[in-house]
């Protein structure tokens, strides 16, 4: 079985940039957050269960997931969240594994861990028993939040309301085996990766 490293952080902590950093080192990396887009999609294999639970009027023209309307439901009504996240994390969690599955047979890359994206790996548990180990990005609450509002578009209130939903950083770092600390310059990051890389090279062969 192909070792498994779980990556995690805040909303805009650089979870993206950091798997990308990864990507290039020749590891194999599988994102949730990709999955997640893929099964609420027009066709997506969660879309006739979002349909029931929450009504057509959450469906878009395209039959993909109204995100907008579903982002402004979810962090205004705690129920509306608890039974989206029933409906998506089995789902996630079950192509997580066909992936990894893949990855045991096929690994055309042979990439020597696989590196698990997960924003809520912390707070799901069924996902923290998907890895060996947890690596998180973090930096400051500011940054999360000026970086988050750049790119989504959202206004600072709804940006802390998403981190409110998350658990604390304080909690997240605490969790960590490993800490990579982003906030902003591409070099020292890229150095850090280099040598979490190397560790995970020695772990992963039984060296570590």
């Amino acid at each position: 079985m192909i070792y498994r490293v779980g990556l995690t952080g805040g909303i805009g902590s650089g979870k993206s940039t950091v798997a990308s950093l990864f990507k290039e080192c020749g590891v194999l990396v599988i994102d949730s957050d990709v999955i997640s887009h893929q099964i609420t999609q027009s066709g997506g294999i969660a879309i006739a269960a979002i349909r029931t639970a929450f009504g057509d009027d959450y469906i878009d023209t395209s039959g993909a997931l109204n995100r907008v309307l579903m982002r402004q439901l979810i962090f205004s009504d705690h129920a509306a969240k608890l039974k989206l996240e029933a409906i998506l994390h089995p789902l996630i969690r079950a192509q997580i594994l066909v992936q990894v599955d893949d990855a045991n047979i096929n690994n055309t890359l042979a990439s020597p861990y696989l590196l698990l994206v997960i924003p809520l790996l912390f707070e799901t548990l069924n996902y923290r028993e998907l890895v060996q180990r947890t690596l998180v990005v973090d930096c400051a609450e500011t940054t999360q939040v000026a970086r988050t509002m750049q790119r989504s578009g959202l206004d600072e209130q709804t940006v802390r309301t998403i981190m409110a939903s998350q658990i604390t950083r304080a909690e997240r770092l605490r969790l960590a085996d490993e800490i990579i600390q982003n906030d902003g310059n591409l070099d020292i990051l890229r150095e850090q990766i280099t040598k979490l890389h190397q560790h995970y090279l020695a772990i992963s062969s039984g060296i570590g």
